[in-house]
């Protein structure tokens, strides 16, 4: 299970090893690739070594570079520390920098160009504009002045030209989310052009989306949890951790919820990384109010009506797995009749025109129901529904492998689905 770690109470060399950690395990760079640093408060800093194993970097690995060159650890500073003193030179309000070569992000440097972040909702908010730095020998003080001058622009994140991207952040949690949405981004960019032709956000969309945000719910004073409720905080807690793990969700998006009592439920918070949520910071919905000091998801208001008109619905998730969103960018009919299973679970997953959920939630609510448990929101999100909350992992889980199925499935030949006959001795058996 993934480690939770709080940024302002970590070492930096704690702080670096767990995310380069979570970085190679995930795929997002090798063995001898990318390098991540912060900047302590004395100016020193702490950088990944080089030519150290990614796999396997310790908190003692990491290297501590002084403010006159010098350095304190084991092994020699990363050969990249030239752009990372570049930046942090630069912007002072960059406390941390993450450089890494994702498969997504490199195939946008080495076609020399910038992905476009109005494909989801909200990505544009959390990595900004994206600069473009041209080729320079890595490693060479050219190079760190051609990067440092685009963070001077003000960017915060920077595609390197045929070498991958390094991002800043406020914090080593920012620039990691800031990494990870980008990357996510690229994933759906990529997957849509395998479908179709991808379709962006235009700007004023995205504002009147984030204007349409409800804002937070009245509080309701003192909520004593029960021991089954308990249980429920930890369990949203884990399943949003294994998403995360299993790159369903990612720190800056991805909401889970579950039935309480009548129509109260739990919710995740907004504005927490998914890496690192706790059971303290769930929020319980009660009789439409929301607990004390906290703040739930923005689509808080969505799970409440879809717990309003569907007493089968006991737990929701929320999220932007890249394959599933490919549909939902590219507005190709996601067709769920690839293997026996996805169907059973799935059925017919409809699509909803962005912001069209939250202008009139209605639909949203309306659409889903025992016998459509999955909705696709055009650029915004995968809804689906269950019984129990594991239940809803999995289908959610069934329904990305699916998705990747179909866009793998384009480069070798047409999709050849379950047919109709099919699809109903599955009804009889499996759903009568």
């Amino acid at each position: 299970m993934t480690e939770i770690f709080d940024t302002k109470l970590m070492h930096p060399r704690d702080q670096i090893s767990i995310i380069i950690d979570r970085i190679y395990k995930k795929g997002l760079t090798t063995t001898s690739g990318g390098n991540i640093s912060i900047i302590d408060e004395s100016g020193d800093i702490w950088i990944t070594p080089s030519g150290i194993d990614k796999g396997s970097l310790k908190p003692s690995d990491i290297i501590c570079v002084k403010k006159d060159g010098t350095f304190i650890g084991p092994h020699k500073p990363s050969s990249e520390y030239p752009f990372h003193k570049a930046i942090f030179d630069m912007r002072p309000d960059i406390k941390a920098i993450i450089h890494a070569h994702p498969p997504a992000l490199v195939s946008f440097s080495i076609v020399r160009t910038v992905p476009n972040t109005n494909i989801l909702s909200q990505a544009k908010q959390v990595c900004g504009p994206i600069g473009y730095a041209v080729y320079d020998v890595p490693g060479s003080q050219g190079l760190g002045e051609i990067i440092g001058r685009e963070f001077a622009k003000g960017y915060m994140a920077v595609i390197m030209e045929n070498h991958g991207t390094v991002l800043g952040g406020a914090n080593m949690e920012d620039a990691y989310c800031r990494f990870e949405t980008l990357e996510f981004s690229s994933r759906t960019i990529l997957y849509s052009a395998s479908l179709g032709t991808p379709t962006y956000l235009k700007d004023e969309e995205i504002e009147g989306f984030r204007k349409q945000v409800p804002s937070n719910l009245p509080e309701i004073s003192t909520i004593v949890p029960t021991s089954s409720e308990r249980e429920k905080r930890s369990e949203i807690c884990r399943v949003v951790r294994r998403a995360c793990d299993q790159g369903l969700m990612y720190s800056a998006y991805g909401t889970a919820s579950i039935r309480t009592e009548g129509n109260d439920f739990l919710i995740t918070p907004t504005d927490v990384s998914r890496w690192n949520i706790q059971s303290s910071d769930v929020v319980h919905i009660k009789d439409g109010k929301r607990e004390a000091g906290k703040h739930p998801s923005r689509s808080v208001l969505l799970h409440q009506e879809i717990y309003r008109k569907n007493p089968g619905i006991n737990s929701i998730i929320f999220c932007q797995a890249p394959y599933l969103m490919a549909f939902g960018a590219s507005r190709i009919k996601f067709d769920v009749r690839t293997i026996p299973e996805s169907w059973i679970f799935l059925q017919d997953v409809p699509q909803i025109p962005f912001s069209e959920h939250l202008s009139n939630g209605s639909r949203l609510a309306d659409t889903l129901s025992k016998d459509t448990p999955a909705v696709i929101i055009q650029n915004e999100s995968f809804v689906v529904t269950g019984d129990k909350l594991l239940q809803t992992f999995d289908k959610l889980e069934v329904a990305e492998f699916s998705a990747a199925s179909i866009v793998m499935s384009m480069k070798i030949g047409q999709m050849v689905p379950i047919n109709d006959e099919q699809v109903e001795d599955l009804r009889k058996v499996f759903l009568a």
